[in-house]
């Protein structure tokens, strides 16, 4: 078996899930590669945080298909599909399992991008691809630039997002620094995208990085007046930012994502001096003294821990719940804004 199932884990899906969630689910956000695209570790990879590769060294397309199986077996899921964007992944490699495996199984897919492409490159490769456009990623900025200024357009540049604009693209867009949603530079990126290509499906991965109270500021009161932007709530188990989204920016505008596979972490989250930490089982992860982001708990806490795509899930019962969100808002969620959004049918 991929991963243990425990008894917790199927009283939780069975008890607070299974009859919350709609019985067709796409998954938006989902990572897909083998191990041997990654190279030696490059000095840029210190802008992401490391604790994801603890959960999973890689997550070929059989191993993603039989996690929905394993953790959501009364959906019938299918996911958006991209690869790693690590700094010192083989772009080709990553690249081309995704467009293969997409087209073999019928899946929907994004092309991981580099600001180094040119307007020319990035076209023939969505169009050979067979991919419905861009996943940009912060690890691909120029070298030169500290990760604390790192701005959208230093990973997504102009000339990607008109080739995005003519074509009517998605981009699924992790932003940058350290403030996270509420970063001015941020937010008036976000409306500038939002002003000048009109065309584009912009969906704001992770809610923009917003994992805890302090990450939003008043973001929420410039982006409500956005007609067109998208958000998606992967890897977030805040259920009070995802309900203030919700209010924002109303339920057709938020996708359900899952940020597979470290979704298969065994955690909770909580959130301490603006910061977030990752509650988890004693030796599970190894060695994680030296990551902010993570803290192992006892033993008898760690037994009661459960998915972190449990817990994200979870949060977005409970933020449905505080809006008033009924079965049609939830089913537009996790299914028909993603019909809509990528054009499925």
């Amino acid at each position: 078996m991929l991963f243990d199932v425990i008894e917790n884990d199927r009283r939780i899906y069975a008890e607070m899930l299974a009859d919350f969630l709609p019985p067709q689910v796409i998954d938006v956000h989902t990572h897909v590669w083998l191990k041997s695209f990654i190279g030696e570790p490059s000095g840029a990879a210190a802008r992401t945080v490391s604790w994801p590769s603890l959960v999973a060294e890689d997550n070929p397309i059989e191993d993603l298909v039989e996690t929905y199986r394993l953790m959501l077996p009364g959906q019938e899921v299918a996911p958006v599909v991209f690869g790693s964007p690590r700094r010192d992944v083989d772009l080709a490699a990553t690249n081309g399992y995704v467009s293969k495996v997409a087209r073999e199984r019928d899946f929907p897919s994004l092309v991981v991008s580099t600001p180094m492409w040119s307007a020319e490159e990035v076209a023939k490769r969505v169009s050979e691809g067979g991919f419905l456009g861009l996943k940009p990623y912060l690890a691909f900025a120029p070298a030169e630039i500290p990760a604390g200024e790192i701005t959208i357009f230093d990973f997504l540049p102009h000339a990607h997002l008109q080739v995005a604009d003519d074509h009517g693209w998605v981009v699924m867009l992790h932003i940058p620094r350290a403030a996270r949603l509420r970063d001015p530079v941020n937010v008036a990126q976000l409306l500038e995208i939002e002003r000048v290509y009109p065309n584009v499906r912009l969906i704001v991965a992770h809610i923009g990085r917003a994992y805890c109270g302090s990450d939003v500021g008043d973001a929420f009161d410039a982006l409500s007046v956005t007609s067109r932007m998208y958000f998606d709530f992967s890897a977030n188990t805040n259920a009070e930012v995802m309900a203030q989204l919700i209010r924002a920016v109303g339920p057709r505008r938020v996708l359900f994502g899952s940020d597979l596979p470290i979704l298969r972490m065994r955690m909770r989250r909580i959130c301490e001096k603006g910061r977030y930490v990752n509650l988890v089982p004693p030796g599970l992860y190894g060695d994680v003294s030296g990551d902010a982001h993570m803290r192992e708990v006892s033993e008898a806490e760690g037994e009661t821990l459960t998915f972190f795509l449990y817990e994200e899930l979870l949060a977005f019962r409970e933020a449905a719940e505080a809006t008033g969100l009924g079965r049609h808002g939830v089913a537009d969620v996790f299914y028909h804004n993603a019909v809509r959004v990528f054009g499925l049918s």
